[in-house]
């Protein structure tokens, strides 16, 4: 009889503790991490991107942290073929491994997988960034109401931040219009099949708890060299992996543009802003069990082992 594959996925905002907790319940099972938060993959990323220290990489093997360049294009859909092959492998040694990541996104790819959309003529996102660079992003939003209604009313009543989102906008029209079919046309027609049944943990708090941590967390950043590594980074500054908080900002007041106080202060609402959407993305996710982040370890592993029984 074949033994069944789990994967333990801890999830939820930043700075809420996911890493401590990762860790201890894949020391608990013998099992390796899967990092699964797409800004730590990036070597030259480290303090902004809250990478776990070397303590805590020691304790426990981690798999996809730090180990792509800036330089090179890493989609989430390479991630999920990565991740997958990486898990075949850790499988083949232990039944039970552990993801840890609030990049939703991701997280959904290894477990759920994405829908297949068709190879686009490259010339086509050449031209839509041409066209977002003159028209703006009420161009893009336009046209993609014209052409997938659909997808525009879906993205209007359920996620209506991604409409301001130049890159997934985009990605949506870029498959629209090289394909000649609405992009959502191609969703929910791809069925996933998985060798691992997931068992999804979220931790969470009071939002004002998750604030402060956040806050502090941002403070310790900056204490620690961010604004060196960001210096270091600013020659860089249009590449995709950059275009996230804490980098943004600080690329700001080297430009001259605000202060470095002001800096600090969107740094910080900027993360609080994306730990809320972080929360409700996984709010909406399907199987989550939900802990307070002052759970004691044991509770949380209890829970696992009663899944793993089922």
């Amino acid at each position: 009889m074949k033994t069944q594959n789990y994967l333990i996925a801890v999830v939820g905002p930043t700075a809420i503790g996911k890493t401590a907790v990762g860790i201890e319940i894949a020391k608990k099972y013998q099992a390796e991490i899967i990092s699964c938060d797409s800004r730590q993959f990036f070597k030259e990323m480290y303090l902004g991107t809250a990478v776990p220290n070397p303590e805590e990489l020691a304790a426990i093997p981690h798999h996809f942290i730090q180990n792509k360049s800036i330089f090179e294009p890493f989609s989430v859909g390479d991630f999920e073929v990565e991740a997958l092959e990486q898990l075949d492998g850790l499988f083949a040694q232990n039944n039970i491994q552990v993801m840890v990541g609030g990049s939703g996104l991701y997280v959904d790819a290894v477990i759920k997988g994405f829908d297949t959309f068709p190879d686009i003529d490259p010339q086509v996102r050449i031209q839509l960034i041409a066209d977002f660079e003159t028209l703006g992003q009420d161009y893009l939003k336009q046209t993609l109401a014209k052409k997938d209604p659909v997808h525009f009313q879906n993205l209007l009543e359920k996620n209506p931040q991604t409409l301001e989102n130049p890159q997934r906008m985009m990605r949506y029209l870029e498959v629209t219009l090289g394909s000649g079919q609405p992009y959502s046309s191609f969703l929910g027609k791809r069925t996933t099949v998985r060798n691992f049944t997931p068992i999804i943990v979220g931790l969470s708090g009071e939002r004002q708890e998750m604030y402060d941590r956040i806050n502090r967390r941002v403070d310790m950043m900056m204490q620690n060299g961010l604004l060196e590594e960001v210096k270091a980074l600013h020659p860089h500054k249009d590449l995709n992996a950059l275009q996230t908080v804490g980098y943004r900002e600080l690329f700001d007041f080297i430009d001259g543009t605000c202060s470095l106080e002001d800096a600090v202060e969107e740094i910080k609402k900027n993360t609080r802003r994306f730990a809320k959407r972080q929360m409700t993305w996984f709010n909406k996710t399907a199987g989550v069990t939900w802990f307070d982040y002052t759970t004691p370890l044991s509770d949380i592993t209890q829970h696992i082992d009663t899944q793993l029984n089922k």
